[in-house]
């Protein structure tokens, strides 16, 4: 590209989160930049969207000199205005991150880095979404840097195919011990979940939600291989949720009989 490319930035941390300040650092290197992100964290919101309640945005200035949006909604909801009432043309790339924790295998459903991402491959925007396999609030994103830099500049030079976008998993460790980034699946894996009741003063019960993520996939093209052994993990994903393999299957049902 001759002209430096429009890049919005988002995330589910929160717009003050460190994370996404070392994104958008990064990304003044290469191109424009307009924030919009979350005004608290928003983490595991999957692709929520406010339908019942008004949506708020604030034009705030944190650090830099690029716009920078605070949104009362969810990541998606960010995507959906910054596109529809703050940008003045389609962005050539959409990241989400750097997510202050894994996003890798069943985590990219849950996940509101993802969403972000994803809704921007709805609207045919090239997007990525980058998480970092650490969640301290004071995480260490130098390292991250190079690898993020690579990436983003790939897709802007190659494109992505239509509906596909990116989730980039980075491991923790210092740069010297990264072997280096591989394109993989996602593995096969869940959280054995478990609910930790308790009572309140009052005599009322709750819940606190813990578990335990067991990975069943014993595949070495997977991004829990890649991150266990040292890779920077990119998955290819995308929105359209049809399980193609099973349609001849189902056409064999007797289903107007």
């Amino acid at each position: 590209m001759s002209a430096r490319p429009l890049i919005l930035v988002t995330n589910d941390d929160g717009i003050t989160a460190p994370g996404i300040r070392m994104l958008i650092s990064v990304m003044n290197k290469i191109g424009d930049v307009v924030v919009v992100a979350p005004d608290s964290p928003q983490s595991a919101m999957g692709h929520a969207i406010t339908l019942n309640s008004t949506l708020h945005m604030e034009k705030i200035t944190v650090d830099g000199k690029q716009p920078e949006y605070s949104c009362s909604g969810t990541p998606a909801d960010c995507v959906k205005l910054a596109v529809n009432e703050i940008l003045e043309r389609r962005p050539d790339i959409c990241v989400s991150g750097i997510n202050h924790g894994s996003n890798s295998s069943i985590n990219v459903i849950y996940s509101g880095t993802m969403s972000a991402a994803l809704e921007a491959g709805i609207e045919s925007i090239p997007a990525i979404g980058f998480s970092l396999l650490d969640y301290n609030w004071n995480a260490n994103f130098e390292h991250c840097t190079s690898f993020v830099e690579t990436i983003t500049r790939q897709v802007l030079e190659n494109g992505l195919p239509d509906g596909v976008v990116l989730n980039v998993n980075l491991p923790n460790l210092e740069k010297d011990a990264i072997k280096g980034i591989k394109i993989c699946r996602q593995a096969r894996a869940n959280w054995k979940e478990e609910f930790d009741k308790r009572t309140n003063p009052m005599g009322r019960d709750y819940y606190w939600l813990s578990g335990k993520f067991v990975n069943m996939d014993k595949g070495e093209d997977t991004d829990e291989w890649a991150l266990e052994h040292g890779y920077v993990s990119v998955v290819p994903v995308h929105f359209d949720l049809t399980a193609h393999h099973a349609i001849q299957n189902l056409n064999t049902w007797k289903l107007n009989s």
